[in-house]
């Protein structure tokens, strides 16, 4: 399988840290965030990787550069960001008309990945999509999702103040090539995923729930919780690095 990571973002809430470091490459632990995912989806079922890059971008294609991964990487520019959707869009050709994973690399997430895919290859007829959630305790903060008794996303609250529930989206997919011909039906570069896309597909979403761990290092207190308490799945194959 092929996936699309993205890590163009700015990380203007984790200034002073990511005015000379891409937000994508803020350390955990003393290991920076990319290489987090680097690890855990090339050493299991993802045989081909997207990073797009748009703020401080030589660092991230240096980084990239290095890595023992770097034969299965491939790096997009892109000079205007063109928000998930758009980026998706934009580089279809990669996916090669077939089942994808997008993951938003300012996540830190640890879970099992083999149990994720196959959670979408047992979907229910008719879903499209499987977006991970997890429990969070700022839900205002996030886009909360409303499940049937099948675990069907039947409502989507892109952060409102007071949201039904505290479950909520990851950020990070698996999607079937139909939500690439939606995307180009809407005659736009610029794409936002959790506004433009997920409510269209209401019905068509399946879920998998992440227990175990999963943080968005968006603030400095996001990021201050994750060097105490996360703790890598260790890797039966890892990079050399």
């Amino acid at each position: 399988m092929r996936a699309l990571l993205l890590a163009a973002g700015m990380g203007t809430r984790l200034r002073p840290l990511t005015l000379t470091t891409p937000k994508c490459l803020v350390p955990i632990n003393g290991k920076p965030l990319l290489q987090y995912w680097l690890d855990v989806l090339l050493a299991s079922e993802i045989d081909r990787l997207l990073i797009n890059t748009h703020y401080l971008s030589e660092a991230v294609r240096s980084f990239v550069g290095t890595s023992s991964w770097s034969r299965s990487i491939e790096l997009v520019h892109e000079d205007k960001l063109l928000g998930t959707g758009g980026t998706i869009l934009a580089n279809r050709s990669f996916f090669l008309g077939q089942t994808f994973m997008v993951i938003h690399a300012d996540n830190l997430s640890r879970f099992d990945l083999t149990a994720f895919l196959t959670r979408h290859r047992d979907r229910r007829h008719g879903v499209e999509m499987t977006m991970m959630t997890f429990t969070t305790d700022v839900p205002q903060s996030c886009g909360v999702v409303e499940l049937d008794k099948h675990g069907i996303v039947f409502a989507f609250h892109e952060k409102v103040s007071n949201p039904p529930g505290n479950l909520a989206n990851g950020a990070i997919y698996i999607l079937e090539p139909t939500i690439i011909d939606h995307l180009a039906s809407l005659n736009k570069s610029f794409i936002d995923f959790s506004t433009e896309v997920v409510p269209q597909f209401l019905g068509r979403i399946q879920t998998f729930h992440n227990t175990d761990y999963h943080r968005d290092i968006g603030t400095m207190e996001s990021f201050a919780a994750a060097q105490s308490d996360f703790r890598p799945i260790p890797l039966e194959n890892p990079s050399s690095e």
